[in-house]
């Protein structure tokens, strides 16, 4: 990776960054100010789309494209949502966003809404983030003190509120339109799509959903153009691939000497993440296996790790997709039957129940993972478990939301990377019934630490 300059998180360590006077001081809110100056909510529109910038809350489409699905000449109101409820293991990137430069998050917020003629937006932000709401709602104020929230800001007729929501925290609210459900007061059931929330979303209205990082990039792009914004990254492909552009966010944990939030180009690798920025695998052992971008993802082993961590790469191995891009790095010593059941019991748990295949399928995935780890498993279990992964989430067309399809993916990758390591553990670990075929009981969960 060539020499880079940090722009997203160049405010970082600064004394007191996520106060106005900071911002101000190194160059912040200059973009909303030129696009107030004479920039339309089309100029931005597709000053955005032809900065390729893509959604950085796991799936990657097109910010600019996103917006244009909202309905023409609509009398309104039209609403954004930003996404702050950051459920995705070892994923903090958000976190670290709105802890230490909220300004430049509220000034993103306040050009997407511009683009998309909202004049309200409501940030969800799950409860377990204490510090970046309470400083997320300083920010705000001082906006609203200094005129930039409110009613005709800087004397034109953008007039823009913002109101933070606590979420009590759930994975499911990291979909869309669940996110949405408990915004309104409701479960936080996904609902059937379409239609989709650019037409009917919050409160029935149209809406625009966005990521805290999405949204953060908007003042770069609008301060140092489209042309800057696309010599970052890795350029597109072919008509399938719209590039993946722009800088990004990687947060590295795990089994790394150097845990911790990185700003790099989109497109550098595993192993250059790990060993440049994370100081390489601890202890002087050898790494094993990663996922991409939260657990969801799926799972590279330590062969994958020189695929290009942009949104077309990790796909190249078998994987859902770049993600968050959190990567978990688990070194030698790490069973994948581990991985497996701690991997499962989170999806399990945070499965909302409202499609029958997931509900079934998260809950006997766990079960069957934790009969293998008591000494009971058969090798027919990996079958089973396969047989799940295949069998359920938005894929194959089974459940209404993702959060299937990325407690399948772990384990369809774990089969097939590392079958022998199961089928060995299988059969040392229950030497007279690995082969049975026959129905077994299963465990209590309290056996496992329910």
């Amino acid at each position: 990776m060539a020499d880079f300059e940090p722009v997203l998180l160049a405010n970082v360590g600064k004394a007191d960054s996520w106060t106005l006077p900071v911002y101000e001081q190194n160059g912040g809110y200059q973009a909303i100010r030129k696009v107030l100056g004479g920039m339309s909510p089309v100029d931005v529109i597709e000053t955005v789309k032809s900065s390729g910038l893509r959604g950085r809350g796991g799936a990657g489409f097109p910010t600019g494209l996103k917006w244009t699905f909202l309905p023409k000449d609509h009398p309104g109101p039209i609403y954004m949502c930003v996404n702050a409820d950051e459920s995705e293991p070892a994923t903090f990137n958000n976190r670290i966003l709105m802890e230490d430069d909220p300004h430049q998050v509220i000034e993103g917020i306040m050009l997407g809404c511009f683009a998309t003629r909202a004049r309200v937006a409501y940030l969800y932000i799950r409860v377990e983030y204490p510090t970046a709401y309470k400083r997320l709602q300083s920010a705000i104020d001082e906006c609203y003190a200094t005129g930039k929230l409110g009613q005709n800001i800087n004397g034109t007729d953008f007039s823009l509120d913002i109101f933070l929501h606590r979420g009590a925290a759930a994975y499911i609210c990291g979909e869309e339109t669940g996110l949405i459900e408990s915004l309104e007061g409701k479960r936080a059931w996904p609902r059937i799509k379409p239609p989709f929330p650019a037409v009917e979303g919050a409160f029935r209205k149209p809406t625009v959903v966005n990521n805290i990082e999405t949204l953060a990039c908007l003042p770069h792009i609008i301060n140092r153009g489209v042309d800057w914004f696309k010599s970052i990254g890795i350029p597109s492909t072919g008509p399938r691939d719209p590039g993946s552009y722009g800088p990004k966010l990687y947060c590295v944990s795990g089994h790394v000497e150097k845990p911790g939030c990185y700003e790099a180009p989109l497109g550098l690798t595993t192993r250059e993440l790990i060993e440049r920025f994370g100081g390489g695998v601890w202890k002087g052992r050898k790494g094993k296996m990663s996922v991409p971008g939260g657990v969801s993802m799926g799972l590279m082993t330590e062969k994958e790790w020189d695929i290009p961590l942009d949104f077309a790469g990790p796909g190249k191995v078998g994987c859902l997709g770049l993600g968050t891009a959190a990567v978990t790095v688990m070194d030698e010593t790490v069973g994948i039957f581990d991985y497996l059941t701690y991997t499962c019991r989170f999806f399990a748990h945070e499965s909302c129940g409202q499609c029958t295949p997931c509900r079934e399928g998260t809950s006997w995935s766990e079960r069957i993972l934790q009969r293998i780890m008591a000494g009971k498993g058969r090798l027919k279990d990996i079958e089973l478990l396969n047989t799940i992964g295949n069998s359920i989430g938005i894929t194959p067309g089974t459940t209404i939301c993702g959060l299937a399809d990325g407690a399948a993916w772990p384990m369809k990758n774990a089969v097939t990377k590392y079958r022998d390591e199961m089928e060995a553990f299988i059969k040392k670990t229950n030497p007279n019934g690995w082969g049975v075929e026959d129905a077994v009981e299963a465990l209590q969960l309290v056996q496992l630490g329910h």
